[in-house]
Parts: structure tokens; C-alpha cells; sequence
């Protein structure tokens, strides 16, 4: 059974940072497709960030320079670290891995505010 346990999300201020943790158990997150997904209230889920069983990455052009993900194959986990973060960035935030079908993860919520 694939289980992704997201943890890291929270309140946090206009140019603050936070790091969003995927543990996932169940699947190899070296050999899957990791990505991060957001959905903001009123408004459809998109892709936020991604990487590949190679390591290549992909961003957002709405994060690319602020947001970096990356994984520990040890630990099989992967992270989202948010920088520089904007309101326009709070959303729930979704873990999902990638082998032969999607699994997701239950989310948690960013909320970028003064």
C-alpha cells in the first residue's frame, strides 16, 4: 500500500520560507516521478514542481527561483523548499508520486499573510 505523509506546511509571512517534507512508504521515490501540486480556493490544482527517477527537475514559471525540490533517497522523502514566499502562493499543497498510477498525498495547507 502506497502511503506519501506530507508534513512542513503553516503560516508564514510575505518573503518568509517554508520547506514542505513527503515521506512516502510503499514506493521508491528514486525510481518514481515526485512532483508537488497546489490548489488554491476557487481555483484548479496545478503543477508546482516535479522531478524524475533521472533527477531532472521541473518548475512552475510562477516559482522557478523561489521554490527547489529536491529527495533523499535514503529516507525516501521529498521536499519542497519555498522561498521568498508570496500570497498569491497560499494553497493546499499535494505530494505526488508517479509509478504506473499517481498516489497522492492528503495535503497541507500554505498560508502566505501579513
Amino acid at each position: 500500500q502506497v502511503r506519501l505523509v506530507q508534513s512542513g506546511g503553516g503560516l508564514v509571512q510575505p518573503g518568509g520560507s517554508l520547506r514542505l517534507s513527503c515521506a512516502a512508504s510503499g514506493v521508491t521515490v528514486s525510481s518514481s516521478v515526485m512532483s508537488w501540486h497546489r490548489q488554491a480556493p476557487g481555483k484548479e490544482r496545478e503543477l508546482v514542481s516535479s522531478i524524475t527517477s533521472t533527477g531532472t527537475t521541473n518548475y512552475a514559471d510562477s516559482v522557478k527561483g523561489r521554490f527547489t525540490i529536491s529527495r533523499d533517497n535514503a529516507k525516501n522523502t521529498v521536499y519542497l523548499q519555498m522561498n521568498d514566499l508570496k500570497p498569491e502562493d497560499t494553497a493546499v499543497y499535494y505530494c505526488r508520486a508517479t509509478h504506473f498510477f499517481n498516489y497522492w498525498g492528503l495535503g497541507t495547507q500554505v498560508t502566505v499573510s501579513s
